[in-house]
């Protein structure tokens, strides 16, 4: 009996060695913010805005300084991020407005569906964008297909953006706070019968429209679309940023058992730009400087409320932007007349809607508390990347189709980033190939004027060596045909020849 009874204390004292010795799945948390460029990020060069906590992030974790966005503007690049498929792929991957029915199908793998059969609790928060329903949407009552339909347990949202209708919070389907007396009503091609736009009543506005944003009027803001009713869950702008933050810490807070991923869809430094008072004048840049240091001040208080649970050691941050940077993009608010010295693109040509390196070229580190050493990377990645490298990182046989496995290079363990990438921008794409871009010829501007931004457009090729040139001020088309014809070729390869194919650019 002693022989028996000594042999299940060490086979038991194996099983337990074996158990604690098992590697638990790390939180995941994607911060993702909206408009910030790869200049806007004191550790990417910014010198008349501070980011000390988005610093911290870069030099604690790995810098990529050649880290991109899927796209220039905001929805394709949010699709890619969850689908890890390139957005050019879907046609309906455009600037939605706040009436537009969900753009990934519900039987499409998500990196959210990913890790939950992976064993992860997932949530976003945030900013969405990425359509809700069929098209059809009753306000009023549960709203479905969205974010729980295509992996998100957890759901706490904005429809689309700050400057569109309809503006309220969604939870798990439902609009927070609706009075059912009081019904929502959405269009975006009427006006409602005795509702105030920006258009029609100037008189009423805290914040002049410059182009675009002369809808319904709510918080003295006017915005794109018309609405209707919901006045008990109207967001406050000016509360927003201090809201999501709240959700996203009661979130963290209540999830210590098993894993997590969440989704922080930041709405800084996007339009229109309401810091809240305490963050009023806090640079000298006026409310797009101001909400760039709101928008620090949330990822210092994520991280602070990681610490304060003890979840710093077994969380993996990944901090990024949706595209690059833009101005004026719709109000008057003093961004162009405040900006002074500040370059929001950094040294990069172009920016938001751009072709051009600073629409999708952003901040994007990688941080993970005692796994991932301090370093500066040039490799070549993409937010595609993410899904395959966390299906690689928690244990998942599933990839997705455009999304590339780098994990040991987001792990700070390799300098080998993917070879090449397609850069989109509304529809229009280009090649990123080693150091060399090529844009093919587009019709249209060189110049969106109500922006200010070149985009990319010419009357011929463009091939730039980023090594050299990284602004891109010098066109090697000409000296260069051997490359051209290279990087054509392959571009056609993997576009196919309907690449010229373009939707007309609208500012919405």
């Amino acid at each position: 009996m002693k022989k028996y009874a000594f042999l299940f204390i060490v086979l038991t004292a194996i099983a337990l060695g074996s158990c604690s010795e098992a590697p638990q799945n790390p939180n995941i948390i994607i911060i993702y913010t909206d408009d910030l460029g790869y200049g806007d990020v004191s550790a990417y060069g910014a010198t008349e805005i501070n980011t000390p906590n988005m610093d911290f992030l870069a030099n604690n974790g790995v810098q990529f300084t050649q880290g991109y966005a899927s796209s220039a503007t905001c929805t394709p690049s949010r699709y890619a991020l969850l689908t890890g498929t390139y957005p050019w792929k879907e046609k309906r991957a455009r600037i939605l407005p706040g009436t537009a029915p969900l753009i990934i199908d519900t039987a499409q793998i998500t990196l959210p569906k990913m890790l939950k059969k992976q064993g992860y609790e997932t949530a976003v928060i945030g900013k969405w964008h990425l359509g809700l329903g069929t098209g059809q949407v009753d306000w009023n009552s549960h709203i479905s297909p969205g974010p729980n339909e295509i992996g998100f347990d957890h759901a706490y949202i904005m429809a689309a953006t700050q400057d569109r209708v309809p503006t309220v919070y969604i939870e798990n389907g439902y609009v927070d706070g609706l009075d059912p007396s009081d019904p929502i009503e959405i269009s975006y091609k009427r006006n409602y019968e005795g509702q105030a736009t920006g258009k029609n009543n100037p008189e009423l506005l805290s914040m002049m429209w410059h182009h675009g944003h002369n809808g319904t009027i709510v918080n003295g803001v006017p915005r794109i679309g018309f609405m209707k009713g919901g006045e008990s869950a109207k967001w406050s702008d000016k509360d927003m940023a201090d809201h999501f933050l709240n959700k996203v810490k009661k979130y963290i807070k209540s999830k210590k058992d098993n894993p997590f991923f969440l989704y922080y869809g930041m709405q800084q430094p996007h339009v229109p730009r309401t810091p809240h008072p305490r963050f009023v004048g806090a640079t000298s840049l006026g409310p797009r400087g101001d909400v760039i240091a709101e928008a620090d001040w949330c990822v210092g208080e994520l991280i602070k409320t990681l610490e304060e649970e003890g979840l710093m050691e077994n969380t993996l941050i990944v901090f990024s932007s949706d595209n690059g940077p833009v101005l004026n993009d719709g109000y008057y608010d003093d961004a162009v007349e405040k900006n002074g010295n500040h370059t929001a693109a950094g040294v990069l040509r172009g920016g938001k809607y751009s072709l051009f390196e600073a629409g999708t070229r952003v901040p994007f580190m990688v941080y993970w508390k005692g796994k991932i050493q301090p370093k500066k990377s040039d490799a070549l990645v993409s937010q595609l990347d993410l899904f395959s490298s966390f299906a690689s990182l928690t244990g998942s046989n599933l990839r997705a189709d455009d999304s590339v496995d780098l994990l040991d290079t987001f792990m700070g363990n390799s300098n080998l980033g993917r070879k090449e990438l397609i850069l989109e921008a509304t529809t229009r794409t280009a090649l990123r190939s080693g150091d060399w871009v090529m844009i093919p010829p587009y019709k249209g501007p060189a110049k969106l004027k109500a922006v200010n931004i070149e985009i990319g457009n010419g009357n011929q090729y463009q091939l730039y060596d980023l090594s050299q040139d990284i602004s891109q001020q010098v066109n090697l088309s000409e000296s260069k045909p051997e490359k051209l014809n290279e990087m054509i070729l392959r571009f056609k390869e993997i576009r196919g020849d309907s690449y010229s194919k373009v939707k007309k650019i609208e500012l919405k």
